[in-house]
């Protein structure tokens, strides 16, 4: 008797198929598409400072390809959307901050799987103008004393409290409605300067001995609304007080993660380096458990 070896085949296949299916034994799945991930916020967010500039992004944002979120993408195997943008304020989530430069929510959707961001120190000026108010003072009175701290006193921790936490969290609520299914990831802000000033260091950051510890608390005073913020909206708050300690901005080159007004590496001041973009997407892949 001749034996039909392709139909038999044929029935093995199917009843092989069948056995794994009802045993939940489908084989190897396909590879699924990396998960969506859009990185919205400033300039700390955007690498500004750093070369190579991203070609995808508008001049004006000063984008670098080794901010936080590429590093992180490319660690992680991220489909990463990059709309951050130096500069960029709360506003400009919802709002067109340059010409040609849509609105950062519109990146989103509800298939995006993970939003990550900086924001909040460009609100109101505030960190930029105490950094420059006290750059000056500083100056005139050839770092000693604290004449930024006497000259406005509480009124820049006043500005984060009035207008910056709120603003915070309606742009958090935001990116909530638009990403409903995403984790929101909202990183503090390294620091900037020492706890207290250091032998040095005022020729590379011309700020007054006495209002170092000043700047200091109010760096922390907007890293708290930046938390309370995150709280209240359900995102992940990364902080990175801890892991950026001992590399301000009056460190040597390669420790630090911040570089000085003067005589530094960046083409911005006062902004991260490479270093320091690097760690901070360190920081965040652990806090997500994307290490």
């Amino acid at each position: 008797m001749r034996i039909r070896v392709r139909g038999t085949r044929r029935l093995a296949a199917v009843l092989a198929a069948g056995t794994l299916a009802v045993l939940g034994l489908n084989g190897p799945a396909a590879d699924a598409s990396p998960q969506s991930y859009v990185a919205m916020g400033d300039s700390y967010s955007a690498g500004s400072g750093i070369l190579p500039l991203d070609p995808d992004a508008s001049l004006l944002c000063v984008r670098s390809t080794a901010d936080y979120p590429h590093v992180l993408a490319a660690r992680a195997g991220l489909a990463l959307t990059d709309v951050t943008c130096g500069g960029a304020e709360t506003k400009d989530f919802a709002g067109s901050q340059y010409p040609g430069v849509a609105p950062q929510l519109d990146a989103l959707s509800s298939s995006t799987g993970l939003v990550t961001m900086t924001i909040g120190g460009n609100d109101n000026n505030t960190f930029i103008d105490a950094i420059l108010a006290c750059g000056s003072a500083g100056v005139a009175t050839l770092g000693f004393g604290h004449p930024c701290q006497s000259l406005y006193g509480s009124s820049f921790d006043d500005q984060v409290d009035t207008g910056t936490y709120q603003a915070l969290k309606s742009a958090f609520a935001a990116v909530r409605a638009k990403a409903p299914n995403a984790r929101v990831a909202v990183l503090g802000y390294p620091w900037i300067v020492p706890a207290a000033a250091v032998p040095g260091c005022f020729a590379k950051l011309p700020i007054a001995s006495g209002d170092v510890p000043y700047l200091r608390d109010l760096q922390t005073h907007l890293n708290s609304a930046v938390r309370r913020a995150a709280a209240a909206t359900g995102a992940t708050y990364v902080d990175v007080s801890g892991v950026s300690e001992g590399h301000d901005a009056c460190q040597p080159i390669g420790t630090r993660w911040i570089e000085p007004i003067l005589f530094g590496t960046n083409f911005v001041p006062v902004h991260p380096n490479a270093l320091g973009e690097s760690r901070l997407a360190d920081r965040t892949a652990a806090v997500l458990g994307l290490s």
